[in-house]
């Protein structure tokens, strides 16, 4: 058997039309495999953090007691609710302000300061703190009036 050539010579003058459409199947083999691809690497994406939570304990008592709110102000002065204080006498200050509470070093605190306080006169409120045995203190971002 012979092989037939295309072209003008083998089809008696007439010319091979272009074929414009688009071959899809490779496209949709790519498709296929970017698809599996992604199935399985998403489990694997997903983190996830175990996280154990106390159980719920319903607040029976009618009157909460008032958090303590240290605020520094811009001069650098302390105060505890409207009490002045000075760093030196802070943890004793703070546990007056905590007294219904038999140990107040377990208590939770609040530290708040205006936007022009220096960081270093909050760090120094903050280590105090800590250094005093203080651990559980909450920082307030309020504008204070």
């Amino acid at each position: 058997m012979g092989a037939k050539l295309s072209g003008p010579g083998g089809q008696g003058g007439k010319t091979i039309a272009q074929n414009s459409e688009i071959n899809v199947t490779p496209f949709v083999d790519i498709m296929l495999v970017l698809l599996i691809i992604f199935m399985v690497a998403a489990p694997l994406a997903t983190v996830s953090i175990r996280l154990d939570l106390p159980p719920a304990v319903p607040n029976n008592d009618p009157n909460p007691k008032e958090p303590v709110y240290i605020t520094i102000q811009d001069t650098g002065s302390l105060f505890i609710a409207d009490k002045q204080t000075t760093i030196e006498t802070l943890a004793a200050d703070v546990c007056a302000a905590l007294q219904p509470t038999p140990n107040c070093r377990d208590e939770r605190v609040f530290v708040r300061a205006q936007p022009e306080v220096k960081y270093n006169a909050f760090m120094e409120v903050m280590n105090t703190m800590q250094g005093n045995g203080f651990f559980k203190v909450g920082l307030l971002n309020e504008d204070i009036e």
